[in-house]
């Protein structure tokens, strides 16, 4: 589990120093503390000239009309009354994050016509290629080559269906704290905290995506469908710089790259009960979040306006962790296994359509599965964000199982384990993926010929004959047709 779940951790490119304007005020004017309240630092959310303190930073300024701005933006942020999640604040400080370029000095910059028109011809051929290694056909009606900002405005509505769960439960554990002599008077206190919440979260979201935006090459990085669907996406500016340093030319990494994008885009739009299922065990474990009400009562309690970083300081203790129960924990292993599964497939279709044509093509998938084993940028968010981290081992015994069925079965044979849940290996498969192999098959012809029925005939009818226990309808459709 991540050490610093749901987005309460500060990350390490904030920068540590104030700007030079910025004077000691009261207490914490010239501590060197978390880097602010709730969440805040880096790019001002105020809108102010900086600082890790944004109180600091407003109050520090001189200028009356920065001043007056910074107090407009304070009372648009506490006068917030939607979700648990503050999302234009999100979004604002995610194109912040994203202006301010990576740490490594790459700026975003807008797509032009050479880039797209290379996104499009390696999306296009990428295509071309899987359709001789897996059953599904494309699942991309369009190709588009995204700036950052771009991807940020994209795939901000999947973020906030994946978070609010999460923070949901939080913000009602923060209402539930207040002393039972603050209840007759605490409506105003949980509108302001409801506020506050919203404003922390908003925050650490945003800077968590600004930060991977820098770093995604495409819309289904973590293994979820992070865009719109049926647009097939990468970034050229993070494809350039992905295949930086690896003695491969850039065209052999865009292709390999466009070949991933575009796997993760036809599972997910020919297998239309897998982004449900994701989302709902993302969902599912979000519900088995537990929140350390004596931790947050005693933050709560000892909350001092002149020293707001107290909060922050709590946030960081470890006060939110799953529940350590069964259900809790197949809600975990559930997800786990599922991603898993996602990514198996996908690793191990690309490799079968890359290995003929791009001699780097055994080089580059090393690449990727050491950067996802190391944890790389887009599990380290995921982490912060849902307070879950993935497990690299599952998605090598998940590739190495599909690759075995394809040599079993073949692709066919494997493609169709996912005409329905049930049918998928599960975490002890993975643990076995021989036994699941060369365990007895199902009749996948006439699965086919059900679903087929299903589509173009009487849904009644179709149901009696596939519920009939005794096979009596076996082959009869096979020998008709």
């Amino acid at each position: 589990m991540s050490d610093i779940p749901f987005g309460f951790g500060v990350p390490p490119e904030e920068p540590e120093e104030g700007d030079d304007g910025k004077k000691p005020g009261g207490s914490g004017g010239g501590s060197r503390g978390p880097a602010g309240p709730f969440g805040f630092g880096g790019g001002n959310p105020f809108g102010g000239p900086g600082g890790d303190n944004p109180f600091a930073a407003m109050f520090g300024s001189l200028n009356p009309n920065d001043l007056g701005a910074a107090f407009q933006q304070l009372g648009q942020m506490l006068s917030y009354e939607g979700g648990p999640v503050n999302w234009d604040m999100a979004k604002d400080i995610a194109r912040q994050t994203v202006a301010q370029g990576t740490p490594g000095g790459s700026k975003d910059a807008s797509v032009g016509p050479a880039d797209r028109a290379k996104v499009q011809e390696a999306l296009r051929l990428a295509d071309l290629w899987l359709d001789g290694v897996t059953s599904m056909p494309s699942g991309a009606g369009s190709a588009v080559a995204w700036s950052r900002a771009e991807w940020v405005e994209a795939t901000l509505p999947v973020w906030k269906e994946l978070v609010d769960p999460v923070a949901e439960r939080v913000g009602t554990a923060m209402g539930d704290v207040l002393p039972e002599e603050m209840q007759a008077m605490a409506g105003p206190l949980l509108g302001m905290m409801r506020s506050m919440g919203g404003a922390m979260f908003g925050t650490q979201i945003g800077q968590a995506l600004g930060t991977l935006a820098g770093e995604v090459v495409g819309s289904t990085d973590i293994g979820l469908p992070l865009g719109p669907a049926g647009k097939a996406a990468l970034l050229p500016v993070n494809v350039e710089v992905f295949g930086e340093g690896l003695s491969v030319p850039q065209d052999e990494v865009r292709l390999y790259l466009a070949l991933r994008e575009a796997a993760h885009q036809r599972l997910f739009a020919h297998v239309p009960w897998l982004r449900a299922h994701l989302f709902g065990a993302v969902e599912g474990y979000a519900r088995g979040i537990k929140v350390d009400t004596a931790k947050l009562e005693d933050a709560v309690g000892q909350l001092d306006p002149a020293n707001p970083e107290a909060l922050q300081d709590a946030l960081q203790q470890g006060m939110f962790q799953p529940e350590d129960t069964p259900a809790q924990k197949a809600a975990l292993a559930r997800l786990e296994t599922a991603l898993a599964l996602v990514e198996g497939w996908v690793d191990a279709v690309v490799h079968a359509a890359a290995a003929p044509h791009l001699p780097s093509a055994g080089a580059l998938r090393e690449t990727l599965r050491r950067r996802r084993a190391s944890g790389g940028p887009a599990e380290q968010t995921f982490a912060t964000l849902i307070g879950l981290e993935l497990r690299p081992r599952r998605l090598r015994d998940a590739s190495r199982l599909w690759a075995s069925l394809t040599d079993a079965r073949g692709v066919d044979g494997r493609d169709g384990l996912w005409a329905h849940p049930d049918m998928l290996p599960t975490a002890a498969d993975l643990d076995d993926p021989d036994g699941f192999v060369h365990r007895e098959q199902l009749d996948f012809s006439e699965l086919d010929k059900i679903l087929g029925e299903a589509a173009g005939g009487p849904a009644q009818d179709v149901r009696r004959d596939g519920d009939k226990p005794d096979g009596t309808d076996e082959g009869k459709g096979d020998d008709e047709k």
